[in-house]
């Protein structure tokens, strides 16, 4: 692929932008596509599919979380000649019982991944686990900068998986072969609890973070008068329930699969975050 066009949906994500600079620290053609990026482009505005897709000869999709839209987008990004697609699904789609799937958020992610499995092209689909990065770019950063994380994971534990360990799984399958039809699980090299976390993270940055185990209504109730709508506040709590039912706990392959090697550990990731300066004004 290398000389061709590379356009990356959500190309300011903690995966897309990780993606974009590998690409280009590579010397290869990377395009950011947003509402003000290299090529305009808004998931709801079909009218600016064409333009960010015109040249382009591989993408990298995250979805619309939510909505239907993966389906036409893919369908219109193979008439428009792109010959290769990696997709960033997510952990758990295929497990009964493991998300609702009448949760629209679930339903994304289920019709994308069927629809880029009907493609006649090159794709290859990428679930993360939960992202370290949830604990300094993501929804876990403010209650670490609080010093308490109050969630309601109980003592449930997950294979953190770092940002840049999937993207460089996703560089790979956008830039070489060998990834065609390819589902790659990825995680961290061990399971982590919440307490666990905390932990690694206060010995990286020297200040005490505790975590606080809540009950889902009560972490409901506190969302809610923290200012959060109910429906978000569900969203959020639905989201945490398979980590307190500790069905996040196992390692997967996938790294090891596209990449030859082992995935980075957490402590690894929270050293590197703390060194960054990523969690200044922790009290």
């Amino acid at each position: 692929m290398t000389g061709q066009q590379i356009l990356v949906i959500g190309g300011t994500g903690k995966s897309g932008r990780r993606i974009v600079s590998r690409l280009r620290a590579a010397g290869l053609p990377a395009l950011v596509a947003s509402r003000s990026g290299d090529r305009r482009f808004d998931w709801t505005d079909r009218d600016t599919w064409d333009t960010a897709l015109e040249g382009v000869r591989a993408v990298y999709l995250v979805p619309f979380d939510g909505e239907q839209l993966t389906r036409p987008f893919v369908e219109r990004a193979v008439e428009l000649g792109v010959q290769r697609l990696v997709l960033l699904s997510g952990r758990g789609v295929d497990v009964p019982g493991y998300v609702d799937t009448r949760n629209p958020a679930a339903q994304t992610h289920i019709d994308g991944e069927a629809a880029v499995r009907d493609l006649d092209i090159e794709w290859t689909i990428v679930r993360p686990g939960w992202f370290a990065q949830n604990f300094d770019e993501g929804f876990f950063r403010d209650a670490v900068l609080a010093g308490e994380l109050r969630l309601p994971a109980g003592d449930g534990a997950a294979t953190f998986v770092d940002a840049e360990d999937i993207a460089a799984v996703a560089v790979a399958a956008l830039t070489e072969d060998g990834h065609d039809r390819q589902v790659y699980e990825l995680s961290g090299p061990r399971a982590v609890t919440i307490a666990e976390a905390a932990a690694e993270i206060s010995a990286a940055t020297g200040r005490e973070i505790r975590y606080v185990p809540l009950s889902p209504e009560d972490f409901l109730a506190e969302l809610t008068v923290s200012g959060w709508s109910p429906g978000d506040a569900a969203d959020f709590a639905e989201a945490m329930a398979p980590l307190r039912r500790d069905l996040d706990s196992h390692v997967s392959d996938g790294v090891r699969r596209a990449l030859g090697r082992e995935p980075r550990d957490f402590s690894e990731y929270a050293k590197a975050a703390a060194a960054a300066g990523s969690w200044q004004g922790v009290s």
